[in-house]
């Protein structure tokens, strides 16, 4: 039985989906010495290299792992950067045979809550538009934040690529010209929480991401640092995205700075909730 080659690439830990359709697109693939197309599909007996290399490929569903890492201001998400600078990749485990694939790209000064995976799948999954999983961050904004102002992000805003708006808000304390709100959305168009702000002339002087979908980060999670999801976390994760049948077995060494779980959220202030949706 044949798959599509990008299907077979993002389960073999390649890449996520989107990211393999592009590969092939540029021309990295071959398939029994030919040139791969989008549309091709495999078998188990066909030959597929990666810039001339033979690679192998994983058929049959596998055991995948999932870290959640808690990323620093100042650190990049990509492992390719001309200037030298600190990137989240360079602590991760080495892997033989796949590569960590990130989930829920920060920019530079935010902070907080990243996913890698080996699962292409689940990568695609989580970061496709149609499966809105919930972002939460917290945002220090410095300005005067009135009803007006909050009305407008949660109905919605015109910005460069389309209308965007914040599901909720949550007003979390602070004093003075700054102040730490809690907000929520459903997609991850770049800088969307920063710019959704920037529209009505406030500035976001702190962010940071504290939950994605069903996994929170907890404080005991330092920054820099990793850990892998647990069963339950897993088996969460995926049934967000609708994938119940496919429910990671945790791996038995789970490489962290702290494997207690602590029931507490990251949050930078004390939370004082006046929810307005």
């Amino acid at each position: 039985m044949s798959e599509k080659l990008h299907k077979i690439l993002a389960r073999s830990g390649y890449g996520s989906r989107r990211e393999m359709e592009r590969w092939i697109e540029a021309g990295r693939f071959t398939i029994n010495g030919r040139l791969a197309k989008t549309a091709d599909r495999i078998s188990e007996n066909e030959k597929v290299a990666l810039d001339g290399k033979l690679i192998e490929l994983t058929f049959d569903e596998q055991q995948h792992r999932i870290l959640v890492y808690n990323k620093p201001e100042g650190v990049i998400c990509t492992s390719n950067d001309p200037d030298g600078r600190p990137d989240v990749f360079a602590n991760l485990p080495k892997l033989q045979g796949s590569r960590w694939i990130i989930v829920g790209r920060l920019d530079l000064n935010t902070s907080g809550l990243l996913f890698f995976t080996t699962d292409g799948d689940l990568a695609n999954a989580l970061m496709h538009p149609s499966s809105e999983i919930e972002r939460e961050y917290s945002a220090r904004v410095l300005g005067d934040v009135n009803g007006e102002v909050l009305d407008n992000l949660t109905k919605g805003v015109e910005l460069d690529d389309g209308v965007a708006k914040f599901d909720s808000i949550v007003d979390v304390g602070g004093s003075g010209a700054n102040h730490w709100y809690s907000v929520v959305l459903k997609e991850g168009r770049k800088r969307e929480v920063r710019r959704l702000w920037e529209s009505q002339g406030l500035k976001v002087s702190r962010l940071m991401r504290t939950r994605f979908g069903p996994i929170f980060l907890m404080r005991d999670l330092r920054k820099g640092m990793f850990r892998d999801l647990n069963h339950a976390e897993a088996a969460a994760l995926y049934s967000a995205v609708g994938m119940r049948n496919k429910v990671m077995k945790q791996t038995k060494a789970p490489v962290s700075a702290s494997n207690k779980r602590d029931s507490r959220s990251t949050h930078p202030s004390q939370r004082r909730r006046s929810k307005r949706k």
